[in-house]
C-alpha cells in the first residue's frame, strides 16, 4: 500500500511540474546554446566535458580530502574499534605535530617542527632559483629565437622528461656521487684531490629538485611572455631604457600570470616531493613528506599521517593565495 501510494504522489508531481518545465524549457535552452562554451563544442562535447570534470574533481580531488581532513581528527584505532565508543574526534595528532609526545623533555616537537620549515623553506628557494633560470629561457624562446630555433630549444627542454622521474634522480646520484661524473672530473682535472659528498651536503637533492619542476616554470613564462607584443620592448629600447628596466617595467608585469602559475606549481610540488628526497637526500636530511609516509607505512598510524599532510595541504594554499596577492592575479588567470 506504501509503495502505491509513493508512485502514486511521484506521478502526480511530475503532472504538475511537466507543464512548468515545459513553459520554460524553450528559455532555458536558449540561455545555454548562447554560452561560448558551449557554442565552441557543442552540446554534447561540452556536458561531456563538464560532467568529466566535476566527476574527476569530486571523486579523486575533493572527496579524498574531506576523507583524509576527517581521518585526521580521529584516533588511531583498531579495526574493530572504529565506529565504537572510542571513536571520537581529537587534535591529539596536531598537538603531536607542535609539542611531540607527552612527557618528553623537549616542550615543542623541534624534529618534525625544524623538518617542516626547512621543507618550506628549502621549497620556496627552489621555486626562486628556477625562476631565475627559466625566466631568461621563457623570454630567449619567445621573443628572440627564431622558429629553428626555438623548435629545437624545446625538444631539447622535453627529451629528458621522456625518462621516467625516478631514474633521472638516480642518474642525479651518479653524477654527485663520492665516486660520479663530478667528482672523477674534478679530481682528474687536478682542481681538488679528495671527492666532496654532494649527497650529504645536499646538493644533489638541491639540484635534482631544481630539475624535476623546471618546465612546469618555463612553458607558462613562455606562454605569457610569447603574447606580449614585442613592438613595447622596442619602443622602452628607443627610448633609452636599461635592458633590466624594460624587463621589470614591461615583461614581467605583462607575465604576471605566467609567473604566479609556474612559481605555484614549482613549490607544491616540490613540498609534496617523496621520490626525489628519498634517493638524493643525504642521511642527514629529511623531508616532510618523508615523514608522513613513514605514518602511513612503517609508523601505521593513518590519522596521524592525515593531520600532518593536511598541515602541508594547508601551507601550500596559503603560499598559493600570498603568491596570488604579491603578483596581484586572479585565479582564472593562473589557471589560464
Amino acid at each position: 500500500m506504501s509503495d502505491f501510494i509513493g508512485i502514486f504522489l511521484a506521478v502526480l508531481l511530475a503532472i504538475l511540474i511537466a507543464p512548468h518545465a515545459q513553459k520554460h524549457a524553450d528559455r532555458l535552452w536558449a540561455g545555454v546554446t548562447r554560452i561560448k562554451f558551449v557554442q565552441h563544442n557543442g552540446v554534447f562535447i561540452s556536458t561531456y566535458l563538464i560532467v568529466a570534470v566535476v566527476t574527476w574533481t569530486l571523486v579523486m580531488i575533493i572527496l579524498p580530502q574531506l576523507y583524509m581532513v576527517d581521518f585526521s581528527f580521529r584516533h588511531n584505532l583498531l579495526p574493530n574499534e572504529i565506529g565504537g565508543p572510542k571513536d571520537v574526534y581529537t587534535l591529539e595528532h596536531y598537538r603531536y605535530l607542535l609539542f611531540g609526545r607527552a612527557g618528553d623533555e623537549d616542550l615543542m616537537n623541534w624534529l618534525h617542527l625544524k623538518v617542516f620549515g626547512r621543507t618550506i623553506l628549502v621549497s620556496v628557494l627552489i621555486t626562486l632559483l628556477d625562476f631565475a633560470i627559466c625566466y631568461p629561457i621563457a623570454y630567449y624562446m619567445a621573443h628572440v629565437a627564431t622558429g629553428g630555433k626555438s623548435r629545437l630549444l624545446v625538444l631539447c627542454l622535453i627529451l629528458p622528461f621522456w625518462v621516467n622521474e625516478i631514474l633521472r634522480a638516480f642518474a642525479f646520484r651518479i653524477l654527485f656521487g663520492t665516486g660520479g661524473v663530478i667528482n672523477v672530473s674534478l679530481m682528474g682535472l687536478g682542481i681538488m684531490d679528495e671527492p666532496i659528498d654532494f649527497l650529504k651536503a645536499d646538493v644533489g637533492l638541491y639540484a635534482g629538485l631544481s630539475y624535476a619542476y623546471i618546465l612546469l616554470m618555463i612553458f607558462p613564462i613562455y606562454n605569457a611572455v610569447e603574447s606580449l607584443d614585442h613592438n613595447q620592448v622596442e619602443a622602452a629600447r628607443d627610448l633609452g631604457s636599461p635592458w633590466w628596466r624594460i624587463h621589470y617595467r614591461v615583461v614581467m608585469p605583462h607575465a604576471k600570470p605566467g609567473i604566479a602559475s609556474g612559481c605555484t606549481m614549482v613549490f607544491m610540488l616540490c613540498a609534496g616531493a617523496l621520490a626525489a628526497p628519498q634517493i638524493l637526500g643525504g642521511p642527514s636530511s629529511l623531508w616532510f613528506t618523508q615523514i608522513i609516509y613513514q605514518w602511513f607505512n612503517t609508523g601505521g598510524n593513518w590519522p596521524r599521517g592525515s593531520a600532518y599532510a593536511f598541515v602541508l595541504l594547508i601551507l601550500c594554499i596559503i603560499f598559493v593565495m600570498a603568491v596570488m596577492r604579491v603578483f596581484k592575479v586572479r585565479f582564472g588567470e593562473v589557471m589560464k
